[in-house]
């Protein structure tokens, strides 16, 4: 069936490029909401009704014993939301009868974390009184929508990009034995520091700074604040190579910076950004990462500036994960920074890769 994709936003993806609505050859996604009741966030703080929405593509199977077991979880990054995995880019190169993650076949989750797309978040009326969220709360409230909600206790594949691929490592130590296979993309298995947290909060304190934020309580969003932190992350995210062949002269660099900022201005929440670039603050897999059970392969980018492969992190984390390997993809034409985490045609070879590695016995 054909389904037209409503392209949604999502910074961390790669700010110089617009989405493009298209026609994806994949089965029909079917939207819904679970609340939770009296949520207890790690900050000690509760919610008495949160929601959370999700997107999900395909039809569950059952095992001999009832059990769901076709499950795939795909989590978006940081300020997006499950429905850009509806791409014609991603889902339409994943999706499709025949491809690697077949919808006729599996039974395709996608979430919008909370704070994110049309889950709970700030924007909807607590503004900055919303419990102050982080990526373990992210990662137990999907657990709960899954178990409680659609009944599953098992997944074959866990997978993300960005924000996303973080939550992929929180997955695979916290519940070591939910899934089969792990596949974080544009993420890094270590604590949120040097520049990567600098310019987060970078980002935070230029709206904070804007005397037209008001403490979070602002009518109108604070023009100048959000100027200056959208800016700032566009460096963040920026392949220099890609910039280049978009931009190749002056005129042209200006006009696609303007028309960015204005692009992402009419967009994005203040309070949403501020929340969901803290979120991470406390993000650190590393004294845990020998608890990962799964088959993992963890995929980056060699121009992602989010992740530079000059730190070496990876390369000395992954050691610790049992079943993990690491691949580093090389700077061509084709890469996109931290962008090509959401390019299946780039590293589609890695997850045909890790799904017959981590082939579940028959029961």
């Amino acid at each position: 069936m054909l389904i037209k994709n409503a392209c949604s936003f999502i910074l961390f993806y790669i700010l110089s490029v617009q989405c493009v609505t298209a026609q994806t050859d994949f089965p029909a996604p079917t939207v819904g909401d679970y609340i939770i009741n009296n949520f207890a966030f790690k900050s000690g703080e509760y919610l008495d009704q949160l929601k959370l929405h999700y997107t999900t593509i395909g039809r569950p199977t059952k095992n001999k014993k009832g059990q769901i077991n076709n499950a795939i979880l795909i989590m978006h990054g940081t300020t997006g939301s499950g429905s850009v995995f509806l791409s014609k880019q991603f889902g339409g190169n994943l999706f499709g009868k025949g491809q690697l993650l077949d919808a006729t076949k599996y039974f395709i989750v996608l979430t919008d974390d909370i704070g994110h797309g049309k889950s709970s978040k700030p924007s909807n009326g607590l503004k900055m009184a919303f419990p102050k969220y982080n990526y373990d709360d992210m990662v137990l409230a999907n657990y709960r929508l899954l178990t409680e909600h659609l009944k599953i206790d098992h997944l074959r594949l866990v997978m993300g990009t960005s924000m996303g691929g973080m939550h992929t490592w929180v997955w695979g130590y916290t519940y070591p034995d939910f899934m089969d296979a792990l596949m974080p993309l544009a993420s890094l298995p270590a604590e949120i520091a040097g520049r990567n947290r600098i310019q987060r909060k970078m980002a935070i304190k230029l709206i904070e700074l804007d005397p037209e934020w008001k403490g979070g309580n602002y009518i109108q969003q604070p023009r100048q604040g959000m100027t200056g932190a959208i800016l700032s992350l566009m460096f963040m995210v920026s392949s220099p190579l890609q910039w280049q062949i978009a931009a190749p002269t002056r005129e042209k660099a200006e006009v696609m910076m303007e028309n960015t900022l204005a692009r992402y201005s009419s967009t994005l929440d203040a309070n949403d950004l501020i929340y969901a670039f803290d979120s991470s603050r406390d993000y650190n897999p590393q004294p845990y990462l020998s608890k990962i059970k799964a088959s993992l392969i963890a995929v980056n980018s060699a121009d992602d500036q989010v992740n530079p492969p000059e730190l070496g992190l990876m390369e000395k984390e992954i050691k610790n994960v049992k079943n993990g390997k690491y691949i580093l993809l090389p700077i061509t034409d084709k890469t996109t920074g931290h962008g090509t985490h959401s390019n299946p045609k780039i590293w589609g070879k890695y997850l045909k890769e890790l799904l017959e590695k981590s082939q579940p016995e028959i029961k």
